[in-house]
C-alpha cells in the first residue's frame, strides 16, 4: 500500500492540473512536477490522499521523448518557468488538451472542440514585464544546502519559490524577459549589497527595498525601471538611480512606488517619478499606449497583437456597429477594434488603467471611444445601456476569476448578436460559457499560447445570440 515518504519508481504516462506530470501506482494516480510525459522516475510520496497521491522528483531514470534539458538553471524550483524541461510541441498538446477538458467537464459543451493552439512567436524572453522580490531569507537549493559551502545570504534579488511568500530564490539568470532585465537585477543586487541597503523582511516588517520591477516595450524599446520601497528616501535611491543609468543609459525612466502598508502588493500608496516620462509607450496595432508602472497591459506584446487579431475576427464588426469591451485594461483591446465600429465603449475597475486609456484614446485620436471606471456589476447595467445605445457586439476580458454573476445575468438579458469572451483562464471561461447557454450559442473556441514555459493558456470564444 502507497504511504507517504515512500520512495518508488513511476512511469509518468501524461501531464495533469499546473502541468504536473502524472502516473499510476496500484491503480491511484500520483501527479510529480518537473516530469514530462514518457518519463520513468523515483519519486518521494509527499503527499497521500484518497483517490490521489503527490510526489517529488528523486531521479529521472530514463527520460521520455518529450523531455529536454533546461536552457536555465534554476528551472526545477523557479516559479517563472515550470515546464522548460518539455518540448513546446508537447506544451501546446497539453495545453489544448486542458482547454478541451475544461469545456466538456466544466462548461457540458462536448459538441465543442478547441482550435489547434496558436503558439508563441518566442518561447523565450517574450515577458515585457517582471516583478522581482528584494529579502534577506534566501532560499537555498538542495545542492547548495548538501554542498556545505558557506553562501552569503545578506541580500537576494528574484522570484518567489512556490508556495513560500518568505523565500525567495537569488537568481543568477532568467529568460523570461530580454536580457538587459536580469542585468539589471544583477547590478542593483551588487549595489544594494555595496552600499548596505537593507531589504525588507515580511516577518520583521522592517527594511527598504521591496521589489524591482522591469518594463520593456518590443517596438519603441522603452525602458522603465520601478523600485518599489517601504519608505520614501532620495538620499538612498537618487545614488542608485544615478549609477543604473551609468551603466544602463537605455533606460528612458525610472519611479519609485512607495508601499508603506504591510500589504505585499507592489502597487505603491503613491509614487514618484525620478527619471523621464514615468511611463513607457509601446504600440499594439496601429496605435501607441502609454503604459504607466502600475497599469495593466497584456504581458506578451507580440503575442498581444495575435490574440487581439482572433478577438477581432472573431467580433466580426460591422461599419456603424457600436461595441462594448467589458475589463478594458488601458484600452489596448478597445482601440484595437475601433476602426470599423461606429462606438466603441470600454469598461475597467482600475482607475490607473482608465486613466492610461483616455490619454491612449486621445493621443490616437479615436474620438467615438469612451470609457467608464467602476466595478463591473455596478458599472455594466441598464443604465449605461441608455447613455450609449445597445451595444451590436461585447467583448468582455475579465481576470482569471471570470466574471460576476451579475454580468452573466445582463448579458443573458441583453442577448447581443456576437459576444467575444476573451479569457487567461479557461476553467472560469468554461463555467461562464455554460451559464450564457442560456441566450447564446458557442460556436468556437481559439487558444492562443501567451506564456510558453508555463502551463497557463489563454482562449478566445465566439458566441452568437441563439435563434428564438
Amino acid at each position: 500500500m502507497l504511504k507517504k515518504g515512500a520512495e518508488v519508481t513511476l512511469h509518468i504516462d501524461d501531464a495533469a492540473y499546473e502541468g504536473k506530470g502524472i502516473g499510476k501506482l496500484d491503480g491511484m494516480a500520483v501527479f510529480v512536477p518537473n516530469t514530462a510525459p514518457g518519463d520513468t522516475i523515483r519519486t518521494r510520496i509527499i503527499r497521500k490522499k484518497k483517490q490521489f497521491a503527490e510526489g517529488q522528483l528523486i531521479e529521472v531514470l530514463s527520460a521520455g521523448p518529450q523531455r529536454v534539458d533546461p536552457i536555465c538553471s534554476h528551472a526545477r524550483f523557479c516559479g517563472g518557468c515550470t515546464w522548460q524541461h518539455v518540448t513546446y510541441k508537447e506544451q501546446l498538446r497539453f495545453k489544448r488538451a486542458q482547454v478541451e477538458d475544461h469545456l466538456h467537464r466544466i462548461g457540458k459543451l462536448s459538441n465543442i472542440e478547441p482550435e489547434p493552439v496558436i503558439g508563441s512567436l518566442n518561447e523565450l524572453h517574450y515577458r515585457n514585464k517582471m516583478e522581482f522580490t528584494f529579502s534577506d531569507r534566501q532560499w537555498l537549493t538542495p545542492e547548495e544546502i548538501a554542498g556545505g559551502e558557506e553562501i552569503p545570504r545578506e541580500l537576494a534579488l528574484g522570484l518567489h519559490i512556490p508556495g513560500r511568500f518568505d523565500k525567495i530564490l537569488n537568481l543568477k539568470e532568467c529568460y523570461l524577459q530580454p536580457p538587459v532585465s536580469y542585468e539589471i537585477l544583477d547590478f542593483v543586487r551588487q549595489y544594494a549589497i555595496e552600499h548596505s541597503i537593507s531589504p525588507w523582511n515580511p516577518i520583521k516588517k522592517e527594511g527598504f527595498l521591496r521589489n524591482l520591477m522591469i518594463r520593456n516595450a518590443v517596438h519603441t524599446k522603452d525602458l522603465m525601471v520601478n523600485f518599489v520601497t517601504f519608505t520614501e528616501d532620495m538620499s538612498i535611491l537618487r545614488p542608485l538611480c544615478d549609477a543604473l543609468l551609468s551603466k544602463f543609459p537605455q533606460i528612458t525612466t525610472i519611479v519609485n512606488n512607495v508601499n508603506d502598508t504591510l500589504s505585499p502588493t507592489s502597487v505603491g500608496r503613491f509614487e514618484n517619478t525620478i527619471h523621464g516620462p514615468g511611463f513607457i509607450t509601446e504600440f499594439i496595432g496601429e496605435h501607441s499606449f502609454q503604459i504607466d508602472a502600475n497599469a495593466f497591459f497584456q504581458t506578451n506584446t507580440l503575442q498581444a497583437e495575435t490574440l487581439y487579431e482572433v478577438a477581432r475576427s472573431y467580433a466580426e464588426i460591422k461599419k456603424g456597429d457600436t461595441v462594448f469591451d467589458l475589463y478594458c485594461g488601458v484600452g489596448s483591446l478597445t482601440l484595437f477594434v475601433a476602426s470599423k465600429a461606429s462606438k466603441v465603449v470600454g469598461i475597467e475597475i482600475n482607475p490607473v488603467s482608465i486613466q492610461n486609456a483616455i490619454k491612449n484614446r486621445d493621443r490616437n485620436g479615436v474620438d467615438h471611444c469612451f470609457f467608464e471606471q467602476g466595478d463591473m456589476k455596478d458599472v455594466f447595467t441598464r443604465e449605461i445601456i441608455g447613455k450609449y445605445g445597445r451595444p451590436d457586439v461585447i467583448i468582455t476580458d475579465p481576470p482569471r476569476a471570470g466574471m460576476h454573476s451579475d454580468v452573466i445575468t445582463h448579458l443573458n438579458e441583453l442577448s447581443v448578436g456576437k459576444l467575444v469572451y476573451v479569457s487567461c483562464n479557461t476553467s472560469t471561461l468554461a463555467r461562464d460559457l455554460n451559464l450564457l447557454q442560456e441566450s447564446y450559442e458557442v460556436i468556437k473556441v481559439q487558444p492562443v499560447d501567451m506564456f510558453p514555459q508555463t502551463y497557463h493558456i489563454e482562449a478566445v470564444a465566439q458566441l452568437r445570440k441563439k435563434e428564438s
